[in-house]
């Protein structure tokens, strides 16, 4: 009974890995030489897992159609929508979004949707591609 596990550790040792390798456009820069040898056609670069049908990836907001109602910012759980009264549209701030689709189920014009866009890590959460507009 103590070693009950054993033999599924040991089988999993021998598995493929079910993650994809990091996409090489995100690699640090310390890595210059790998991305050289991809130039130079010496190595392949792994794109990233396709993303399931229903997928609620980066927030996509058509500006054009929005008549700023508001009713996304009333239902938003974590405040990630902000009203801009001047021009009578909303600000999105995806470092607090929680990508719950609940702004987007709200819309009574679809104005928003949801990408396949699923890699948005960057360490300023202010930053250009963490702000949609």
């Amino acid at each position: 009974m103590r070693f009950s596990m054993l033999p599924q550790v040991f089988a999993q040792m021998f598995k493929k890995p079910f993650t994809n390798k990091f996409p090489a456009k995100y690699v640090p820069p310390s890595t210059t030489k790998f991305l050289e040898d991809v130039g130079a056609g010496r190595a392949k670069i792994i794109p990233p897992i396709e993303t399931p049908p229903g997928f609620r990836g980066k927030i996509q907001y058509d500006k054009e159609k929005c008549t700023g109602c508001k009713l996304c910012i009333r239902v938003c759980p974590s405040s990630a929508i902000e009203f801009k009264p001047e021009e009578k549209k909303i600000k999105i701030y995806l470092a607090r979004c929680t990508f719950c689709s609940q702004c987007n189920d709200v819309c009574p014009v679809n104005c928003l949707s949801m990408s396949n866009e699923f890699l948005l890590a960057d360490a300023d959460k202010y930053s250009k591609d963490l702000i949609v507009e």
